[in-house]
């Protein structure tokens, strides 16, 4: 009331509601073109670049060798404790020629160990395999009646292999549980095992301290000799890669796309990085990370290459390089090699992620190359992916040996899918098919 009279309304002609339906559309434009760009930033994958002049150690490369090692040639998944993928000290080189033929039964999802004159093969359902390297015959056989999607790791005539549920191996079925057992090399009598949840994770062997992952969340520290327990760690998640060594740090990582760097003697945690972020959420680490020039490089089910420094766990560049990111890295000779599901493999520049080289695959790729002798090695998968929500590529299975200098195709072959391509000793390669292992030697030129 002004005055006694009512105050006076405003007029709602036909201007004025004019004025108010465009300022709320303009309004509602606002806020939408807000929202999307929210919606486009989130989806960005991380890109970042680096530089030689941080956390960039050139002498901390792969370990560089003259000749294989003796007795336990190819020890564990990815050759060494750094899992470099690098086979130092190998002079094979293609043309090939098949010796023999291992028929393992089901699916080899992870690639033997060589060692002792056998080739330990596991078996995705529960059988484990001792097969003489120079014949192809068994030499003892175990059956677990579990699923293995690890390498065995051998030292000082014991093989230590990881297990998972009982076959087949349902996903997150409640009570779920695992091992990782320890069997004499020569004849596959059980020593100890070691239960936990299912255990998926391929075990490094450091200064008689097994180290893996579990889908318990956790991460282990077990004695070698008895299977006792060092420590444990609690995760974020389940934690199926295997897990690295370096500078007395463990490092590995989990399916909420968490990295840890833990002390290896007491289980401490050093650092914890993250893969990117989007609405809060992050894609996993499948990949087991690779350690070297004082860096963790590690691919994500986001797409894209990481470098963190090992010291700081700093994020040092990010490279989005494909759909998906299952495949472990090699890194050496200041290159890291990778392949992706949308069909692509790459070689980046280990100091600054810029690319050095890439070529396309025939399909998606699952496992992690090899490098040997100046070539590096990587399989395709002829149905990986196919019920993802990215794009994927599908096409023929089958290994590919690339010029590490340029990506120039310089052989092939129709066996592959799963597993890294090829393990091998002082004789022989080991080409690793869907469901066989492949014995060969260098065809005379």
């Amino acid at each position: 009331m002004k005055g006694g009279r009512p105050a006076r309304l405003p007029s709602w002609g036909p201007m004025s509601k004019r004025r108010v339906l465009i300022g709320g559309a303009l309004a509602l434009l606002a806020v939408a073109a807000v929202a999307g760009v929210y919606v486009y930033n989130q989806l960005q994958p991380t890109e970042m670049r680096g530089s030689a002049a941080r956390e960039f150690v050139p002498e901390a490369g792969p370990e560089k060798t003259k000749k294989p090692r003796l007795g336990v040639p190819w020890p564990t998944y990815a050759y060494d404790q750094q899992r470099s993928h690098v086979a130092a000290g190998f002079r094979h080189r293609p043309p090939y020629r098949r010796i023999w033929r291992f028929d393992a039964g089901d699916t080899v999802e992870y690639p033997p160990s060589v060692g002792y004159g056998n080739v330990y093969v596991p078996q995705q359902r529960g059988d484990f395999f001792a097969v003489n390297g120079k014949t192809g015959k068994v030499v003892w056989k175990k059956d677990f009646k579990r699923c293995a999607a690890a390498s065995p790791t051998i030292a000082k005539g014991v093989v230590y292999q990881a297990y998972m549920d009982f076959s087949k191996c349902p996903q997150d079925r409640p009570g779920a549980d695992g091992f990782v057992v320890a069997m004499n090399a020569k004849t596959g009598k059980e020593r100890w095992r070691f239960k936990a949840g299912p255990v998926e994770s391929s075990p490094v062997l450091v200064n008689g301290i097994l180290y893996f992952g579990s889908w318990d969340n956790r991460v282990y520290a077990v004695k070698a000799s008895n299977g006792k327990k060092v420590w444990s760690f609690q995760a974020d998640e389940q934690v199926n890669t295997g897990a690295a060594y370096a500078a007395g740090r463990i490092v590995i990582g989990t399916d909420a796309g968490s990295l840890y760097a833990l002390g290896a003697k007491d289980g401490r945690l050093i650092w914890r990085a993250q893969s990117n972020s989007t609405f809060g959420s992050r894609e996993f680490f499948y990949a087991t990370p690779t350690i070297a020039y004082g860096r963790v490089y590690i691919g994500n089910t986001d797409g894209t290459m990481y470098a963190y420094g090992l010291k700081s766990g700093n994020l040092l560049w990010a490279r989005p390089s494909g759909t998906y990111i299952y495949s472990a890295a090699a890194v050496d000779d200041r290159k890291v090699y990778f392949g992706t599901y949308d069909g692509n493999f790459y070689a980046l520049d280990a100091a600054t992620g810029d690319v050095r080289w890439k070529q396309p695959a025939p399909s998606s790729v699952h496992a992690a190359p090899t490098v040997m002798n100046g070539l590096v090695y990587y399989s395709t998968c002829d149905g990986c992916g196919t019920t993802g929500v990215r794009s994927v590529k599908v096409g023929p299975r089958g290994t590919f040996g690339l010029s590490v200098k340029n990506g120039k195709l310089m052989w092939k072959s129709k066996v592959g899918k799963l597993a890294s391509p090829i393990v091998a000793d002082r004789e022989r390669v080991y080409l690793i098919g869907q469901s066989s292992v492949h014995a060969l030697v260098e065809r005379k030129r």
